[in-house]
């Protein structure tokens, strides 16, 4: 509960501190909901039929290290798991933590580029990934990067070994099973399966750096924000505690593992609660999402915008049975104050929570309250958590009164060490302790917060940070554009999308759907313009730079877009 407190005058919330903070990393607090509820379910992948209790749980993990540290895993090592939602996810994220070493989540939809770039900049010396994904052959991938069976050459000298989530080991690589059958071998101390669980080993330090998780930013390199197992453990838990999350809740997790969400908010914070993580399939799936929460009689359903927004279009095309669920959380994008009220009423789900944040803030910062009423929770992000603290600052630095919009900083244990190996963009973001946030917010006297906007031109497109200047520079290699400007426009599903104006070469006639073939053959699927317009000339200023804001105004005028509608 919140301390009473008066109202405020300027801009500056600091969240409450009756609470100490905790010290477990990962790895303990799953060793900890094995010894507190050994036989409560704690991961069920729909899918796969794949059930396990907590103890089971961390059996596998157990093996799992045992496993990986035979591959020759140690601590500090960066391991990168790249793959969509499936068990193996599961093991791999506590079993990395157990030794130490440090998780580097991959999105499946890395195109070769994005793969070798971040697979050198994180330093990935391990990496477990599926053979195929969508259109994306991984291991063809990997051998096109120079990996192969002279590990290490080529195009990613960090890389030493592959483990390729599939039954048949790959030449060059290996594969799970083989890496489970390895580390049942070594670890033949654990006790038989009737047995309580065992003690945990000694874990890292909680400062200890726990994941790199890449995020597009506000330049065209992807940048590693480097968290602590202290920053996403406790940030995990405060989120899980807003939601009271309890042993016997049932949390339908859509979202992918890769993503902070997941990997954080989902999956430690159940950890924390004892409560049974329930994945649907491993990719996100409408139908097969309520399917499942009607099958799993979930209590919780988790989500960014975009997906409730397509639960709430199939619940309305095929009603189910919903009634065992009492509250959800979307965060991840932008959350309209329309959407949400519309999610409420159709999911039946009042006690929808919202939460704010960033990867490089643990990723939340602010939520709703269950105590606030619903019609509350919609127009705004709420308060920040325990433990932390944030300001709405003007250009200069200064707090401004509240309800004036500024940009919004943050800082407290959940913010991240570092970009990993990247001083330069690291001193750019955290100043004073302070992560600024690039995003434009306001904060009232009861200390709500309310985004508004954004500082920078970055576009947030659902889940995934698109900076337009990546776009716009593979446009400008197409043979027939002269001149191209990408921005972001509003959209009540995703939050924003791409839009491209571009300028044609003289006596080139060129088609929309030539530029967005152009686009989806090199780019990854969020970074594909939705809107393209062919222009004769672009707003620019008296120095000639671009006046994007006055594009959006035009766009939207054109597109009749109305977020609110």
């Amino acid at each position: 509960m919140r301390s009473s407190r008066p109202a405020l005058t300027v801009s500056h919330v600091r969240g409450v501190t009756d609470d100490p903070l905790g010290t477990e990393t990962v790895c303990g607090l799953l060793a900890a909901a094995a010894r507190r509820h050994p036989d409560l379910e704690a991961a069920v992948f729909a899918a796969r039929a794949v059930r396990w209790t907590w103890r089971e749980l961390l059996r596998q993990v157990e093996t799992a290290a045992a496993g990986f540290a035979r591959l020759g895993v140690r601590a500090g090592d960066r391991v990168g798991l790249w793959s969509p939602n499936r068990p193996e996810w599961l093991v791999a994220q506590f079993a990395v933590a157990q030794l130490g070493a440090i998780l580097v989540p991959l999105n499946p939809a890395y195109r070769e580029k994005e793969l070798g770039y971040v697979l050198n900049q994180a330093g990935v010396s391990t990496l477990v990934t599926v053979g195929a994904f969508g259109r994306n052959n991984c291991v063809g991938m990997l051998g096109n990067l120079g990996f192969g069976v002279d590990a290490g050459g080529g195009r990613l000298p960090w890389l030493r070994a592959v483990v390729c989530l599939g039954d048949d080991d790959v030449p060059g690589m290996s594969s799970w099973p083989t890496l489970m059958a390895s580390g049942r071998r070594s670890a033949a101390w654990l006790p038989p399966e009737p047995e309580p669980a065992p003690a945990p080993k000694p874990a890292p330090d909680d400062r200890a750096p726990a994941l790199i998780l890449f995020t597009g930013g506000t330049t065209g390199v992807p940048r590693g924000a480097t968290l602590s197992h202290h920053a996403v453990v406790n940030n995990a838990r405060a989120v899980a505690r807003g939601l009271r999350l309890q042993a016997g809740d049932r949390v339908c997790v859509p979202v992918p593992l890769y993503h902070c969400f997941g990997l954080v908010l989902s999956v430690l914070g159940c950890a924390a609660q004892g409560a049974t993580l329930v994945f649907p399939g491993p990719v996100f799936d409408a139908a097969a999402t309520l399917a499942t929460v009607a099958r799993e009689r979930c209590t919780v359903l988790h989500g960014v915008p975009a997906m409730f927004v397509a639960l709430r279009d199939q619940a309305r095309r095929a009603p189910g049975e919903l009634g065992t669920l009492r509250t959800g959380l979307m965060a991840g994008a932008s959350c309209p104050r329309t959407l949400v009220r519309r999610v409420q009423r159709a999911l039946h789900l009042p006690d929808l929570a919202i939460a704010y944040g960033m990867t490089e803030t643990g990723p939340v910062s602010f939520m709703t309250s269950l105590d606030d009423p619903p019609a509350r929770r919609a127009d705004n992000v709420g308060h920040v958590l325990p433990h932390l603290e944030a300001q709405v600052v003007d250009a200069e630095g200064r707090v401004l009164p509240v309800g004036q919009p500024g940009e919004l900083r943050t800082r407290g244990y959940a913010v991240m060490q570092s970009y990993w190996r990247d001083p330069e963009r690291t001193a750019e973001a955290l100043r004073d302790g302070w992560m600024h946030t690039g995003d434009l917010a306001t904060l009232d006297a009861e200390g709500r917060c309310r985004i508004v906007g954004r500082v920078s031109e970055l576009v947030r497109r659902g889940d995934v940070n698109v900076l337009p200047g990546d776009v716009e520079a593979l446009l400008l290699r197409h043979p027939k554009v002269a001149a191209v400007q990408v921005f972001g426009v509003p959209d009540a599903v995703l939050g924003e999308e791409l839009c491209a104006w571009v300028i044609a070469k003289p006596g080139r006639a060129c088609a929309i759907a030539e530029i967005r073939r152009f686009c989806r053959d090199r780019l990854a699927p969020a970074q594909v313009p939705r809107y393209i317009r062919f222009v004769d000339r672009l707003p620019v200023t008296v120095s000639g730079k671009p006046r994007k804001f006055v594009m959006r105004d035009l766009m939207m005028r054109e597109l009749s877009l109305d977020v609110e509608d």
